[in-house]
């Protein structure tokens, strides 16, 4: 192969998860049907968005007299909020996200990249500006940043556990984590009291294998890491079930509690679960105030 093939299969090959991963995300963000005015919302701004009724601490300026006078009662207009805001997505690209336990399941890391693009998909379009943790692409709106953040999201990381950084997240914003949050769940500490600190809110969603869950396993096992960094051999795998299950409880509550006290919202999804649920969950926790 020459010189011009060898530099065109490596950028086919580099370039392959993209078109998969948009078409993924639009289809996703698709089934949702939040139309084009999904997040409207009464604030600032010159677009009429709907007739209300007057209340007590409406200005008499404020009355829309021509729609009053086809009712007994007062109307004011109210206008659509115009003030864009920004959310910051971070989805662990980890080798601890590749797993699948079948060929029926998506893998962690497809799900969650699915999740997050679906989601700045319906922000962006809803005119809101997306973009990621640790300055690595500052928040912006446009087709643009979303081809930007599909090629961000289709990377792999090294690392057997990916890590959060609120670093770049703006002060009262929003900011959405996807992992599996098996890690060391200290940078997950340190970057959702950051966050608090500046008053960004958001969601944790946790993506969780169904086995992962169920812990199936019995007699001999090799637990491995998807890096093969970490092994664990045993003849009686049985024996550890209950402890395993015990400490994703226990990793759960602890998601729950950092999610309680920094005002986010925090969930769980099993790859074997809808992903138009979940990203209706996400879309609703991005929406609800601090």
């Amino acid at each position: 192969m020459t010189l011009s093939g060898d530099l065109r299969a490596g950028a086919e090959t580099l370039a392959s998860p993209l078109p998969a991963l948009l078409a993924e995300a639009e289809h996703l963000a698709s089934t949702v049907l939040l139309g084009e005015h999904g997040r409207r919302r009464a604030g600032l701004g010159d677009t009429f968005w709907q007739f209300r009724p007057a209340q007590s601490h409406d200005a008499a300026r404020a009355i829309d007299w021509r729609r009053s006078a086809r009712a007994d009662a007062p109307f004011v207009q109210e206008k659509e909020w115009q003030i864009a805001q920004s959310v910051i997505l971070w989805v662990d690209q980890g080798a601890s996200m590749g797993f699948a336990s079948t060929s029926d399941l998506p893998s962690k890391s497809a799900r969650a990249r699915a999740l997050g693009l679906a989601s700045a998909i319906l922000l962006i379009r809803g005119g809101e500006r997306v973009g990621l943790t640790g300055l690595r692409l500052p928040p912006r709106g446009g087709e643009t940043q979303l081809n930007k953040l599909a090629a961000l999201l289709s990377q792999d990381d090294s690392s057997d556990y990916g890590t959060p950084e609120a670093q770049g997240m703006l002060p009262h914003s929003r900011a959405l984590f996807i992992s599996d949050f098996l890690g060391d769940i200290s940078a997950t500490e340190t970057a959702l009291l950051q966050a608090a600190d500046r008053g960004v809110r958001g969601a944790l969603v946790q993506i969780l294998d169904p086995q992962e869950e169920a812990f199936p396993f019995d007699g001999r096992t090799i637990f491995e890491s998807m890096t093969g960094a970490m092994r664990h051999e045993t003849l009686h795998a049985g024996d550890l079930k209950q402890q395993y299950l015990d400490r994703l409880a226990a990793r759960k509550d602890h998601l729950a509690h950092l999610a309680r006290i920094t005002g986010w919202q925090f969930t769980t999804h099993h790859t074997g679960q809808s992903a138009a649920a979940a990203l209706l969950w996400i879309y609703g926790a991005l929406e609800r105030k601090a």
